[in-house]
């Protein structure tokens, strides 16, 4: 069987997918999008739903009147179709935030005890926002990575025993937002478990693109804190999620006070809120949650199990045409044994990743990311960079920058949308000289086409 027998597509359920967009030459194409993995365009179901909502849209908790009774059903509701999206269980509570990022720097400060010494054990292959909160907080430390970028489970191991009583938390992202790759967060958990240890997963690439397992029946396996955010899941509007277990995050002093964390207030005296209110500071994101509640409700029907055999048929498609691009390196192991979610990095030897994202939206209407994905030392890694170069770019921050190209699908990306993309790659590959004079100096934006 081929690739594209058998693949429904679920295009007319996203908004914006048919537009048009400029190209270089003045014409205008039907834009394609595989920049998934940063942001995903939104469902109609959830305009549709906000549109809806947006008549009775009210202050929620403490108002009387109908519309604020109503706003705070809908925010409340919320949660429990967020815990059974992931299967987590009642021993757990959903709290708000802003995206990733937020909850990653609201748990670490909820963490944080300045009279003891803790380690957060977290690894080479993280996302900035799952390093860089710890970082002045914690000793942290990092689980190392094979040739292939692969999370070594013997190093994680290892620094278990050497850390010992002393590791406060196990912090893992449940796929690379540059590789793809899938972590085993099951075995993890149970390893982390066996050391007494709590265990994070970064849910922002995993989430929205297979199914996932919070709390079953055997607790050894369970994710004890979970984080993902409503824009990579067809959902806009800002809204980002932390779970954690409720009798923890009832002793934990909030992060950000003010309205609503408290119960009691006097001059000298103050009783704060259980969770989740105690770390909901101030008026929420309502229009965020009914967004991702909307998203979720979407990707049931779909089915998480339709989602990910969607998108690892358009991976696998797209890594058999590119991989017999000339010039063209793929950095990730491309077996079919690999589980992964939709994501490829790669470059063209001879032309800088910025400048081959650019070619590819000018020329085609092919929206990618180039960069380091806000995950440098990862990437460092998988480039063989040296430390010597890292120091020489302190040293002089004009000087080269390195990265890579990433595509990223959605279940509604089309075999059609890989076909014109590998037709792109191969013809910047075979006329690379071309395509560098042309665009090594342009300064004109598609604004002035």
């Amino acid at each position: 069987m081929s690739y594209k027998d058998n693949s429904p597509s679920y295009r007319d359920l996203i908004l914006g997918v048919n537009k048009k967009v400029p190209l270089i030459s003045g014409k205008s194409v039907t834009a394609i999008n595989f920049d998934n993995a940063a942001t995903t365009p939104p469902f109609k179901s959830v305009m549709k739903d906000i549109v809806d909502f947006a008549p009775w849209y009210s202050s929620i908790h403490r108002g009387e009147g109908f519309k604020s009774q109503l706003t705070t059903k809908l925010y409340e509701d919320s949660r429990n179709t967020v815990s059974r999206f992931v299967h987590s269980d009642s021993n757990n509570t959903v709290i708000y935030v802003k995206n990733s990022t937020e909850a990653f720097n609201k748990l670490s400060n909820l963490l944080y005890d300045s009279n003891k010494k803790n380690v957060i054990l977290t690894t080479d292959m993280e996302h900035h926002s799952n390093d860089l909160p710890w970082r002045d907080k914690f000793i942290v430390d990092y689980i190392s990575i094979d040739e292939s970028g692969r999370l070594s489970l013997d190093d994680l191991e290892s620094k278990l025993n050497k850390y010992n009583n002393y590791v406060k938390l196990v912090t893992i992202t449940g796929a690379s937002n540059i590789t793809g790759y899938k972590n085993p967060i099951y075995d993890i958990a149970k390893l982390v478990h066996r050391f007494g240890c709590k265990l994070l997963v970064d849910g922002a690439q995993l989430i929205p693109h297979a199914p996932f397992i919070m709390n079953s029946d055997n607790t050894e396996y369970n994710i004890d804190f979970l984080i993902f955010s409503a824009h990579k899941m067809y959902a806009p509007f800002g809204i980002g999620v932390l779970i954690g277990p409720k009798n923890f995050l009832d002793n934990c002093y909030p992060d950000l006070v003010g309205g609503g964390t408290v119960d009691i207030v006097t001059h000298n005296f103050i009783k704060w809120n259980d969770s989740p209110e105690r770390h909901e500071a101030g008026s929420p994101n309502v229009i965020g949650t009914i967004a991702l509640s909307s998203a979720i409700k979407t990707l049931s029907k779909i089915g998480m199990t339709n989602v990910e055999s969607i998108e690892k048929n358009l991976t696998a498609y797209a890594i058999s045409q590119m991989k017999n691009i000339p010039n063209l390196k793929i950095y990730c192991d491309i077996s079919k044994e690999v589980d992964r979610v939709s994501i490829i990095p790669f470059n063209i030897s001879g032309i800088h990743h910025a400048t081959v994202a650019k070619i590819l939206s000018y020329e085609w209407g092919i929206s990618v990311r180039s960069g380091c994905f806000c995950a440098q030392p990862y990437l460092a890694k998988l480039l063989n960079i040296s430390s010597e170069f890292a120091q020489n770019r302190i040293a002089n921050p004009d000087l080269y920058r390195p990265g890579m190209v990433r595509l990223s699908f959605g279940l509604y990306n089309s075999y059609s949308e890989i076909d014109i993309l590998v037709y792109a790659l191969s013809k910047i590959s075979l006329k690379r000289n071309y395509y560098i004079l042309k665009y090594q100096n342009m300064k004109k934006t598609l604004f002035d086409v």
